[in-house]
């Protein structure tokens, strides 16, 4: 990095003003003269500062670092003016060096407290190509514990607010080809359109980019430590040639997944066909940006009874006509399991305490099924899920049903306890008990690259695929699912879920249904009764298909 340079600040010094510090934009260019470096340092003999910082402190520090940052200046003497030098040395030269900015123009905003706020305009240079770049970031200026001067409390989003200590900014040719991603039909699915699709299109390109026949570009790039692939595209100085990569995905009913989970807040789902394995839609609402239709690990309550049910009948402890014990609580070793609003059902039958969801006729049979491995066993054999072998052709978790005793065996049979699931799992659940068997979900072909897909070691025998079906149909008609069903023809089945999570005041709504051959799963945060948030999530994916 050049150094000596100077600063020169637009419109003077900064100035204190009612209510913050304010500043006039200071703009910086080589060769320019005049102003402050803002790199000197205390002297020794001073005495040393203690209390709250002042105003004019505050100002004076966000003027030092700003300035020799947007200047230029060796790395290591901007670096003093923060608190922690050793770190923000080699973050401050690389913003130069591989992320190639240059002539910034820092406009800081009004200072609240001792944040500071501020946008940067500059412009990346890089093989002959060039182009504008501007972001908003802010500091907080603080003081020095051992020296008690005013410094800017270091953290790598300063520079930038995505960039963390494991990341960094590079601006290079791009590692791959950028890629034209289109659905089942050919239609172009871009981040813009389809928001949740972010972080799945930057995985498919990373993954299969350089075999869709496209050529790369010129990108300022969010990476990894030690990866040379780019993990998120912040500027394209040169656009590359785009190869095209079919996806399993389907616009139409991707559209109506981003518009359901923007009717709450915190809510994910995603849709298969069961015939395939075909995911059709994968979409999320979340102010992290998390890809939690696909990676998510939460208890999904009662939908996983549909696993649970599966064993219980194949194990010929239960049956849709058999009549089942459903009081208002059940005890199990120690731990007091009730149903929701403490319903009961008299002389009911198991079809009807699945249908109502009744927690206490699924937990009073545990006992019969003298084996701590059984639902795990069902979850693996037949459903697919907890081998950790599946290939979606992104990133995905597979689900997990861990061997359990006692209260705790108890709690999973109605999905809690340690029992951890995404809805991307519980769609492929629902589709496995609409199937008979189950298919791995996919979003590309494993042709593109010949993975070895997940496969599950038996199908459902037909008389128990058959009754849980119908029981899923009951539901869908006349029991919990049915309000958010009820818009919805052809062949329907559903189940509801409400998963209780430790300090939270609400529980977690969950919903699954299949019509016809399209599968769907949804959870809401803090979303109550399944059937109240996360039904007409599902039922919107749904009727899109």
């Amino acid at each position: 990095m050049r150094s000596g340079a100077k600063v020169a600040i637009v419109g003077g010094v900064f100035a204190v003003i009612a209510g913050g510090v304010g500043y006039g934009a200071y703009n910086v260019y080589s060769g320019i003269t005049g102003g402050d470096s803002g790199t000197s340092t205390a002297s020794a003999t001073q005495e040393l500062k203690t209390g709250p910082l002042s105003a004019e402190e505050i100002d004076k520090a966000a003027k030092a670092f700003l300035a020799g940052w947007a200047d230029g200046g060796e790395a290591a003497e901007v670096a003093q003016l923060t608190n922690d030098p050793t770190a923000a040395a080699p973050v401050i030269e690389a913003y130069r060096d591989e992320a190639h900015v240059t002539d910034a123009v820092i406009t800081p905003g009004r200072a609240v407290g001792a944040k500071v706020p501020f946008t940067v305009r500059a412009t990346v240079e890089f093989d002959g190509k060039s182009k504008p770049w501007s972001y908003g970031s802010e500091l907080t200026v603080v003081r020095g514990l051992t020296t008690g001067r005013p410094l800017v409390d270091w953290a790598p989003s300063v520079i930038h607010p995505r960039l963390t200590a494991t990341t960094n900014l590079v601006t290079s040719e791009a590692a791959v080809p950028p890629i034209k991603a289109v659905d089942r039909n050919g239609t172009e699915l871009t981040k813009e359109k389809y928001p949740s699709l972010g972080s799945v299109l930057d995985q498919l390109r990373e993954r299969y980019g350089e075999d869709a026949g496209g050529s790369p570009g010129i990108e300022l790039s969010l990476r990894s430590d030690g990866d040379s692939v780019p993990g998120q595209t912040l500027l394209t100085l040169a656009k590359g040639k785009a190869g095209t990569l079919r996806t399993t995905l389907d616009a139409d009913v991707q559209a109506a997944a981003e518009e359901a989970v923007r009717q709450f807040s915190e809510a994910s789902v995603a849709a298969v066909k069961p015939s395939t394995g075909e995911i059709l839609a994968v979409a999320n609402n979340r102010k992290d940006g998390f890809n939690a239709a696909m990676l998510g690990k939460q208890a999904p309550g009662s939908t996983m009874k549909i696993v649970t049910a599966a064993m219980l009948m194949e194990k010929d402890l239960a049956a849709p006509d058999r009549s089942a014990e459903c009081p208002k609580t059940v005890m199990y070793e120690g731990r007091t399991f009730q149903n929701l609003d403490g319903f009961s059902i008299e002389n009911g039958t198991f079809a009807q305490s699945f249908a109502r969801s009744c927690n206490t006729a699924f937990i009073k049979l545990i006992d019969d099924t003298h084996d701590d491995s059984a639902l795990k066993n069902e979850a693996e054999e037949v459903f697919g899920i907890g081998l950790d072998n599946w290939k979606t052709g992104v990133a995905s978790f597979d689900g997990s049903v861990p061997a359990a005793t006692g209260g705790e065996a108890a709690a999973q049979y109605i999905g809690q306890g340690t029992v951890q699931m995404n809805v991307l799992n519980m769609a492929s659940i629902t589709a496995t008990a609409k199937n008979g068997s189950f298919k791995q979900p996919v979003i590309v072909s494993r042709s593109l690259d010949d993975r070895t897909l997940a496969t599950a070691s038996r199908s459902l025998p037909d008389s128990v695929g058959r009754q849980l079906r119908d029981m899923m149909r009951l539901t869908a008609t006349s029991g919990t699912a049915a309000n958010a069903m009820s818009g919805l023809g052809g062949d329907k089945g559903a189940k509801t879920g409400s998963a209780e999570v430790d300090g939270q005041a609400t529980s977690n709504s969950w919903f699954t249904g299949f019509q016809d051959d399209l599968a769907a799963a949804a959870v809401v945060q803090s979303g109550g009764h399944g059937g109240d948030a996360a039904g007409p999530v599902v039922a919107a994916v749904l009727r899109a298909g």
